[in-house]
């Protein structure tokens, strides 16, 4: 009995729809937040809308007060939502064939953080100011398969995710996400251990896209379960993977994301792009520091 009363007042505990008040609902508008019940949801790109928000009014019977629709996180809706997300992989696809034509251009790109110089070679790292192998790295693949699981990731997780952030928030949340992943294993891995791959980024987007599912209320158990699966190969020895720059990427993506899709509509782009800001100056103060101890 005690149980049947708490649900019964769960469910007296969710709003009614805007235009039907007696329809209890736990969707909402993904443009202007109202309660909205299933007769009212109109699919969008991304979430669903009110009819309101679609025949381009705000419930008021005034003209739209903006020129574009908008996504969730206050982004412009793209003709090709996927046009982000196509160049990524056309430029980690241009830098593998690259590299697999030059047995040389890896060790280039690669994350390293002071390798030892060889006898008549310079001295060659992270440490040494080579910052921009901060961003090289999370370009670079030499395996077929580490190259075809993050394109993979990035194609499934990357093109949902641009729809419902816009492309600048979405390209700023993949290269917060990177270099904070390249930041954490310059700061944990051994010196001389080359680092690369897009790894990085790509679970910077898992956590981006378990926050997004989060506020659509969307099930989140199976991008959990993916996640879950992902770190224990990430974790494995055998695989010899880098979890510095897994771990560093999903927890920048978890802090940006959420900036992204909880932003207050008044502040909005400044908490979004200055979220994206602090975790950036946050990189900068772990390489600075890392380079001191090195140096």
């Amino acid at each position: 009995m005690d149980q049947a009363a708490s649900s019964s007042q769960d469910a007296r505990s969710l709003p009614g729809c805007y235009r039907h008040p007696d329809r209890e609902t736990g969707i909402s508008c993904t443009r202007c937040e109202k309660p909205i019940c299933p007769e009212c949801m109109i699919s969008a790109s991304v979430g669903f809308q009110c009819p309101d928000c679609v025949r381009g009014g705000s419930g008021t019977g005034h003209a739209p007060t903006a020129s574009q629709p908008r996504t969730i996180a206050g982004g412009t809706i793209a003709a090709d939502p996927r046009l982000v997300t196509k160049i990524l992989v056309g430029i980690n696809l241009a830098v593998f064939i690259a590299i697999r034509a030059s047995d040389s251009l890896a060790t280039e790109l690669a994350l390293i953080g002071a390798w030892p110089p060889a006898p008549f070679s310079p001295t060659m790292g992270v440490a040494d100011g080579q910052w921009y192998r901060l961003v090289t790295s999370m370009f670079a693949h030499q395996e077929i398969w580490h190259i075809g699981f993050n394109m993979l990731s990035l194609w499934w997780l990357g093109g949902p995710l641009e729809a419902a952030l816009g492309r600048a928030r979405y390209l700023a949340v993949y290269f917060a996400s990177g270099l904070a992943g390249s930041a954490l294993a310059y700061l944990l891995a051994s010196p001389t251990t080359a680092t690369l791959g897009a790894s990085g980024a790509v679970f910077g987007l898992f956590g981006a896209t378990a926050v997004l599912m989060r506020r659509l209320n969307y099930d989140l158990r199976p991008i959990i379960a993916l996640l879950v699966i992902n770190l224990i190969f990430t974790f494995n020895p055998g695989f010899n993977i880098s979890w510095q720059a897994h771990i560093g990427g999903l927890v920048a993506g978890l802090i940006t994301g959420y900036a992204m899709v909880h932003a207050p509509r008044e502040r909005r782009a400044l908490i979004q792009y200055g979220t994206c800001a602090l975790v950036l100056a946050v990189v900068v103060i772990v390489t600075l520091l890392r380079t001191a101890q090195l140096t």
